[in-house]
């Protein structure tokens, strides 16, 4: 690798000793005390006392192309090391520009700190220049926001938001920095991050909850465990796999669970969800008992609520009992840390259910409705065939990041997750544009010998494609593959299925070459056109040390299957047109 980084999770640092002389010292001093290795932002006029104390810490500044890039990049960082990314930007447009990644975090549940300048105090409500009402527009995508309201307290308040974005159910919080309030002198001692007095979690389940939940699932006949974000989100997914294992239980996941369970595993029946896999929601369909962990029943999970599991009873594990009976109701409510409640139902399950028979009909399905397409050689790319080639090509630990559309389906259908932490996407709020701000972010967590790979579109690209010029500046060793069908594919696949095939707005009739705008950026550019083209030219690019771009010409008319229609009923799947119009 060209840049040696720093591991976000070595070993943490005491914090810093050095005196804190104004707000923006403390602040800084804050974050060092809360071990914070990298912080990704844009420069402005009423954050300048913050970016002016970071010039002596030890913390790396990451500069974005734009404020949207770094609060991606922080989302993702916070996904990939498991504790809060940190992001800049100034105040008016710069807090702004954050809205779209805060409220990708908030949906997410991801960790995230946001640092924003403010105009002085007395300046509050007169529309001063670059002046906005930060709190408010950020109140509604934000787990917790706070104005900074004098010099003595700020460090606490940086400190509790940073403990606050990663405790209990993740999320994103913001501290906005009024410029007086961080450029006045303070002889305040910086105060060790805690959360507020007031801030309670639960970690174990009721006790009799939890037995009455293993007494159902020890005695079920077709028992499915549901593995949500939550999973890797809580750090669970070695007590998930041992339960598994141990009672023989199949495991379907959520698309924001991708990982939590290995999916090369007799167990694994992939994803399920409107563009899950057939036998995943066939599985889910017909469970007696489901186990669900880490899942909020996100309406491309469940598809009509009406029908989804229609004769399953429900234990559900979250950390939030907001989530408990939101949507699907929960026949066993167990509320608690993700962890610490399968341990529980571990240890409280009366014996194994007897699951050979159930497990034999899960793999009949695997065997009757496959993940798989249709190729020509002759014929245009398949974007299935580039998925499986890169997964092919690099190791099992490999992080994938992706924006959203169509190559964000395939991205998860045709690669083999086996780890956690490791898929990298924007799941409740579906941010197109997520993918390459995304994979800085993830690439300065990792691993230093982690791959770090982008699938993105054509049009999910050109939204954020400027950071691409971080990456060639920070030497960064990111692999991206562009799935080009010159649309927005997943509105014109959707036009052609659910309006009449009137393509409005989704068509590109003309787009960029983006090998060649890759080289103008200062990374390598590769084009592909051809199927006996892609593994030599995907290896190029990835063996490349350094940031490269693979503009993939992809089959135009290629649409993503399975599907199941919005609202609809998850056994009525569609493996192709054909399918789908008989629906």
């Amino acid at each position: 690798m060209t840049k040696q980084l720093t591991d976000s999770r070595d070993t943490p640092t005491e914090p810093s000793d050095r005196s804190a002389t104004t707000g923006a010292d403390s602040i800084i001093a804050s974050l060092e005390a809360a071990t914070v290795k990298h912080v990704f932002g844009v420069q402005g006029g009423a954050i300048m006392p913050v970016y002016d104390a970071l010039y002596s810490s030890d913390i790396q500044h990451i500069t974005m192309a734009h404020e949207q890039g770094a609060s991606h990049a922080a989302d993702a960082y916070g996904i990939v090391a498991g504790v809060p990314g940190v992001c800049f930007a100034t105040s008016g447009p710069g807090a702004t520009n954050l809205i779209t990644g805060l409220a990708d975090a908030d949906m997410d549940s991801d960790p995230v700190l946001a640092l924003t300048g403010q105009v002085p105090k007395e300046f509050l409500g007169r529309d001063a220049f670059q002046e906005t009402d930060t709190i408010g527009v950020t109140l509604p995508v934000t787990k917790a926001n706070y104005i900074a309201a004098d010099t003595e307290s700020i460090s606490e308040t940086v400190g509790e938001a940073f403990m606050l974005a990663q405790s209990g159910r993740p999320g994103p919080t913001l501290v906005d920095l009024p410029k007086d309030v961080t450029s006045r002198e303070t002889e305040s001692t910086v105060i060790e991050p805690k959360l507020p007095s007031t801030h309670q979690t639960t970690d174990p389940a009721d006790t009799e909850h939890v037995c009455v939940a293993a007494e159902a699932l020890a005695n079920a006949e077709q028992p499915i465990i549901l593995s949500g974000g939550g999973v890797i989100k809580g750090n669970a997914w070695d007590e998930l796999r041992r339960f598994a294992i141990e009672y023989r239980i199949p495991v379907v996941t959520t698309m924001p669970g991708i990982g939590s369970f290995p999916e090369d595993h007799e167990l694994s029946m992939k994803v399920a969800g409107m563009h899950g896999a057939g036998y995943g929601n066939l599985a889910l369909q017909h469970a007696d008992v489901m186990l669900a962990v880490g899942t909020r029943f996100d309406d491309r999970l469940t598809g009509g609520v009406e029908t989804f599991a229609p004769d399953a009873e429900v234990a559900h594990v979250d950390i939030d009992p907001a989530e408990i009976s939101k949507i699907i109701h929960a026949d066993y409510p167990l509320v608690g840390d993700a962890s610490t409640v399968l341990n529980q139902l571990y240890e409280a399950m009366p014996s194994a259910p007897d699951t050979e028979q159930w497990r034999q009909q899960c793999r009949a399905w695997k065997e009757e409705y496959p993940l798989a397409y249709t190729i020509d050689e002759d014929g245009p790319v398949k974007p299935q065939f580039v998925v499986e080639a890169m997964d092919a090509l690099t190791p099992d630990d490999t992080i994938v990041t992706t924006g959203v559309g169509q190559h964000q389906m395939w991205a998860f259908q045709y690669w083999t997750y086996r780890h956690p932490r490791t898929w990298v996407s924007s799941h409740g709020l579906g941010t197109m544009g997520y993918g390459l701000p995304a994979a800085i972010g993830a690439r300065y967590a990792a691993d230093d010998d982690q791959s770090v790979v982008c699938f993105d579109g054509d049009g999910s690209f050109l939204m954020t494609l400027q950071e691409l010029s971080v990456a060639v500046r920070e030497e960064l060793d990111i692999t991206v593959i562009v799935l080009n069908n010159a649309a927005v594919g997943m509105v014109r696949q959707w036009q052609d299925a659910f309006f009449g095939g009137r393509r409005v707005a989704s068509e590109y009739p003309w787009i960029p070459r983006f090998d060649s705008i890759a080289e103008g950026f200062g990374a390598r550019g590769f084009r592909v056109e051809t199927h006996d083209e892609v593994k030599s030219t995907l290896e190029a690019a990835y063996e490349y040390d350094g940031p490269s771009v693979v503009d993939v010409h992809i089959d135009p008319e290629e649409d993503v299957y399975p599907i199941v229609p919005s609202g609809g009923n998850n056994t009525k799947f569609a493996m192709n047109e054909q399918e789908l119009e008989e629906l």
